[in-house]
């Protein structure tokens, strides 16, 4: 039977992505997004590309979660949500405080009071959670035992010393987080993710509303924001590639990433919206394999067909995890369901798409001024 999805933040990235997928079962579609500048200009009608996407796709309310009202009027109908609506990016989260707590927990905490409170058709909500939950994630002492390490110590790293340790510990070997793994993150959005996944998770059962929950790693691939400077380093580096820009390698350029390409992420985020053995689950959603961010350097490098400068600075940003890679197989369990697209061959298709885009003016730097005014970029 169709389904009426609604789809918050569905405007952006993922949201346009995981609307083309339902719509291509049949299903109808309702968007609502606050179409923030930073993602989608200021005018989002001629300057966002993803907002027309949704031409003939998905009824489309422009609204905030934040506002009551808004949430009144786009879940009318709706049988399943999908709430990606969050103000993503670790670093601005550690000094723009209110607005992400505000928009991500206080819209999660509007939208469940609505389906606690009101009549509505709803059975499913998915809610989008974050590798960022996690914070360092999982290690292996040298014994064999797995252990939760805490945030990196800046005194450690400014001495140069990027590794993860435990006092009385030898080095660490990192390991595969699986959905079992403690939760401790190390900013305030992670802190965010934390608790939007935890209200959705405990409040909707209660209320007879199926839940599930799906921890994105580092999601990239065409469509994805070239303008906004907190969206991830592929989009950063390809736009300093494209303007012949030095590259600026924080730490030792040896930390890594779980880094899962698009048509992966909506696959996954589809399967937990419609199929009966997701309910009550939560899923790691990621490539399963560690990729290094020299590694994603070179990898970019090959697919543009050239190369700028780049320093090894060992500047570091507090709140930055060391390392994360995602133990999938619950969601291969569970569902079925593994990675298709490898790195390389996303990169690949990602440059493509950014080659077919203008250059965009270079906002990194300013968000990086913005992190070192506050002391948090060393």
């Amino acid at each position: 039977m169709p389904e009426h999805v609604l789809i918050t933040g569905g405007a952006g990235f993922i949201g346009t992505r995981l609307a083309a997928r339902f719509a291509q079962d049949g299903h109808r579609i309702t968007v609502l997004d606050s179409l923030i500048p930073q993602v989608h200009g200021d005018d989002p009608e001629t300057t966002s590309p993803l907002l027309r996407s949704l031409d003939g796709v998905a009824d489309v309310v422009v609204g905030s979660v934040e506002s009551v009202d808004d949430l009144r009027r786009a879940l009318a109908g709706a049988t399943i949500v999908v709430h990606l609506a969050a103000e993503t990016g670790t670093g601005q989260s550690m000094y723009e405080i209110d607005r992400y707590v505000g928009a991500n927990v206080g819209g999660t905490a509007k939208l469940l009071d609505i389906l606690a409170n009101e009549d509505h058709g709803v059975g499913r909500v998915v809610i989008a959670s974050s590798r960022s939950i996690y914070g360092e994630g999982a290690y292996l002492t040298q014994d064999g035992r797995r252990v939760f390490p805490g945030h990196r110590a800046d005194a450690d790293m400014a001495a140069g010393d990027f590794d993860v340790h435990l006092p009385g510990e030898g080095p660490l070997r990192v390991i595969p987080t699986d959905e079992s793994a403690l939760l401790h993150p190390s900013s305030v959005y992670g802190i965010t993710k934390q608790m939007q996944e935890s209200l959705v998770m405990t409040v909707a059962p209660t209320i007879g509303v199926e839940a599930a929950a799906v921890r994105y790693q580092n999601v990239y691939g065409p469509g994805q924001s070239l303008k906004n400077p907190y969206t991830g380093i592929l989009s950063i580096f390809s736009t300093l590639i494209r303007q012949g820009k030095e590259i600026n390698i924080f730490e030792d350029g040896e930390e890594s990433r779980d880094f899962v390409y698009i048509d992966d992420v909506v696959e996954a985020t589809y399967l937990a919206a419609t199929d009966p053995r997701a309910a009550g689950e939560i899923f790691n959603v990621g490539s399963g394999v560690a990729t290094t961010v020299n590694e994603v350097v070179e990898a970019l490098f090959s697919a543009f067909g050239r190369e700028v400068p780049t320093r090894i600075s060992g500047n570091y940003r507090l709140g930055d995890i060391r390392h994360n890679v995602a133990d999938t197989s619950h969601l291969a369990d569970r569902l079925g369901f593994t990675p298709r697209v490898g790195f390389r061959e996303g990169v690949a298709a990602f440059v493509e798409w950014v080659l077919s885009e203008p250059v965009e003016e270079d906002q990194y730097q300013r968000s990086l001024d913005e992190m070192a005014q506050r002391n948090l970029l060393k």
